[in-house]
């Protein structure tokens, strides 16, 4: 799952960083993400080292990813919430750093509160890709809110590779293999 807020005028800012992630994985696999109403995000399947691995980008804003994650969460048939692993963008790593995490605190990202509220849990895997704190005077929402500056894009881009890199390696291997290999990397 990865998150960010839908439609054009969110693509490309930082805030959907989680998107872009799981939008690779999709092409990585050959697949193509559809609409899904009633989940209320757009999904594909894949194959993956032997197993499957469902990608989604729920279509709700992003404060409110946990209206769209309950009934992926079931529809999946996920039972154990380690098994559901969220990508999502992270003020508190500086750019282009990944970090896998297996459930605890929140940070104070609204995405991954209203997940935690919607399922009861925040002891999901999440995959946090750094997208460093606003410098000078801007406020967090403009710096979420809005795109990489040129001297970010690139480290932003081999993150989202990497991100990907560590969904593969969760889903072969599990999260501490994924923890050893990513944490603390990045560009």
């Amino acid at each position: 799952m990865g998150l960010g807020n839908p439609g054009a005028s969110y693509a490309g800012t930082r805030h959907n960083i989680g998107a872009d992630v799981i939008a690779r994985l999709a092409s990585r696999h050959g697949a193509k993400l559809r609409s899904d109403r009633m989940l209320r995000s757009t999904v594909t399947e894949v194959n993956v080292a032997g197993r499957r691995l469902a990608l989604a980008f729920p279509q709700t804003y992003m404060n409110d990813s946990g209206l769209a994650v309950a009934p992926l969460v079931r529809r999946f048939g996920i039972e154990d919430l380690a098994d559901l692993v969220v990508v999502h963008d992270e003020l508190d790593l500086p750019v282009g750093r990944i970090q896998v995490k297996a459930g605890g605190g929140l940070a104070g990202h609204n995405g991954l509160k209203s997940i935690k509220a919607h399922l009861h849990s925040d002891s999901f895997t999440r995959v946090r890709v750094g997208i460093g704190k606003p410098t000078g005077r801007r406020e967090g929402i403009d710096h979420v809110l809005g795109p990489p500056a040129k001297s970010e894009k690139s480290e932003l881009d081999v993150a989202v590779e990497l991100a990907a890199d560590a969904v593969e390696v969760i889903l072969a291997e599990g999260v501490v293999p994924a923890q050893n290999r990513f944490n603390g990397s990045g560009v």
